[in-house]
């Protein structure tokens, strides 16, 4: 399905995003992640090549490899980093101009830290963020749906725009987050 979507999107002039995504449900480690990963990620670009899809013109936004979200063993970014970019180089060719990262449940700080840790070393792809939960959970918290509260709320925003801008070019430090920034958001089953 994602393959032919990647096709018909770029026999109609535009870039698809193709998102294989793999839910973190579950108590397994980072290397049963990364096991599936594998798999899906070769699955992925088998169907993508089959369809003719060009490599460089499209986007991937896939998840970190991470442990599940109920795994009692934390990765660090060091780890996310090392475990995500061999799973890039097995299986994502160069072509691919940008891999654009889910938070995947990732608590804001933990997210950007792990792009963050990415980035600490040239590869051949621009490495960088895609998130929504990651990007507007304090903000929404923050503003609380009160008038009071929009410039708290999109001063909240842009802590987080610029925490996630320095972390594409590893620069990025957790110095000054908040408390809230760095509580999970891991919503069993989301979809």
């Amino acid at each position: 399905g994602l393959a032919r979507y990647a096709a018909i999107s770029q026999d109609n002039g535009l870039v698809p995003i193709v998102e294989p995504e793999i839910l973190l449900d579950g108590e397994h480690g980072i290397d049963r992640t990364f096991e599936v990963a594998q798999k899906v990620w070769a699955e992925v670009f088998f169907y993508l090549a089959e369809n003719n899809v060009l490599f460089e013109g499209i986007l991937l936004k896939p998840s970190m490899v991470t442990p599940g979200a109920e795994c009692k063993d934390r990765a660090t970014p060091e780890q996310v980093a090392t475990y995500t970019l061999n799973l890039l180089r097995r299986r994502i060719p160069p072509a691919v101009p940008g891999i654009m990262f889910l938070s995947g449940g990732q608590s804001e700080v933990e997210a950007t830290l792990n792009l963050n840790a990415m980035n600490q070393a040239p590869n051949p792809w621009h490495v960088s963020f895609s998130y929504a939960r990651a990007l507007q959970n304090t903000c929404l918290k923050t503003w609380g749906g009160l008038p009071e509260n929009v410039q708290a709320a999109q001063e909240t925003l842009l802590i987080r725009a610029k925490a996630n801008s320095l972390a594409q070019l590893g620069k990025y430090t957790a110095e000054g987050e908040s408390e809230e920034a760095k509580k999970g958001m891991f919503v069993k089953g989301y979809s």
